[in-house]
């Protein structure tokens, strides 16, 4: 039994509306919409327990759990999502409301738009709240007499509700605990743990690579390829570390403490991309825990993207 831990500090609730075409400025009737429980650790706990659920050989289960703050105002309509999904949600109640993403689907033009609803950051103390939220993350973790788990996935943005030291104290339970700690995150928060607690894994996409960890000038498509590349082998070797790095359509590179490795995207007729890179941390820790292959594990990651891209709900394989 493999048990992996999914924390999110920015869960929302996903609204995902189809339109035959949709016109800016115009009066536009959806053809379908849904709702999901939604946040990027949230979507890749949704892909894990699929993944989990399509093995075969018992020995292999895995346990999946997410923790996440939800807002008192509308934490029902999400923990109900959740659980017609199978999701073992550790819910940290939190005053005010759980934050609304809209997708916009355009089918005519094959795009899709993200909408961010961020809702006003509740007044009063943080502190409280977050001894709750480590509280339930020890527990989850096994590190008071339960099971241990083998991996903490740790992903999306920090609201302002949380004070920038939750990072820390999140990255300190999983690494001084000898539990393998993936990061999807970037900026100040992710430049904050570095060192003493930086994580085994870091995926994130390109443009949050080059807004952490330098910026970009500049040039042809190949060039600036070769010289990511690079910068993701030199990062790896100074951290000691796996990177990977999504770039949509182009492929992914990553780096295994200096060693440059690659995967080709595959080619689909994409429905919704959001998720995609959610379902690709899913797929990639999941086929990593089992196989300590990062080839293997960067392959599993494209596969679970490619699904979900073909998938109308956010953070789905099937």
């Amino acid at each position: 039994m493999k048990k992996i831990v999914m924390l999110c500090l920015s869960a929302g609730t996903q609204k995902t509306i189809s339109f035959e075409c949709f016109a800016p400025g115009e009066v536009n009737r959806s053809k379908t919409y849904r709702y999901d429980a939604s946040g990027k650790a949230v979507n890749s706990a949704r892909v894990l327990t699929q993944l989990a659920q399509a093995e075969l050989e018992p020995r292999e289960k895995t346990d999946v759990s997410v923790i996440c703050p939800l807002g008192e105002r509308n934490k029902n309509f999400f923990l109900s999502m959740a659980s017609s999904d199978g999701l073992n949600v550790r819910s940290v109640i939190i005053p005010g409301f759980t934050r609304e993403c809209c997708t916009l689907i355009d089918e005519a033009n094959q795009l899709v738009t993200e909408l961010v609803v961020e809702e006003p950051v509740p007044e009063g103390d943080s502190a409280p709240f977050e001894e709750k939220l480590m509280e339930c993350l020890r527990v989850e973790l096994g590190l008071d007499g339960g099971e241990k788990a083998d991996a903490l996935l740790f992903a999306g943005s920090r609201p302002k509700f949380w004070s920038a030291g939750i990072i820390k104290r999140i990255a300190a339970a999983a690494k001084e605990n000898g539990i393998l700690f993936m990061a999807d995150f970037r900026g100040n928060d992710l430049l904050s743990i570095l060192g003493e607690y930086t994580p085994e894994i870091i995926k994130i996409n390109e443009d949050e690579f080059w807004a952490t960890f330098g910026a970009s000038s500049a040039a042809s498509a190949a060039d600036n390829e070769e010289r990511l590349f690079a910068a993701i082998a030199e990062k790896s070797r100074q951290l000691n570390n796996i990177i990977v790095v999504t770039r949509g359509k182009e492929r992914t590179l990553a780096a295994t403490r200096g060693t440059k490795q690659s995967v080709q995207t595959e080619r689909v007729k994409a429905v919704n991309t959001i998720g995609c890179g959610d379902a690709y941390n899913a797929g990639f820790l999941y086929e990593y825990i089992k196989t300590k292959d990062v080839q293997k594990a960067l392959e599993k990651g494209k596969w679970c993207a490619s699904r979900n891209a073909e998938n109308i709900r956010p953070g789905v394989i099937c």
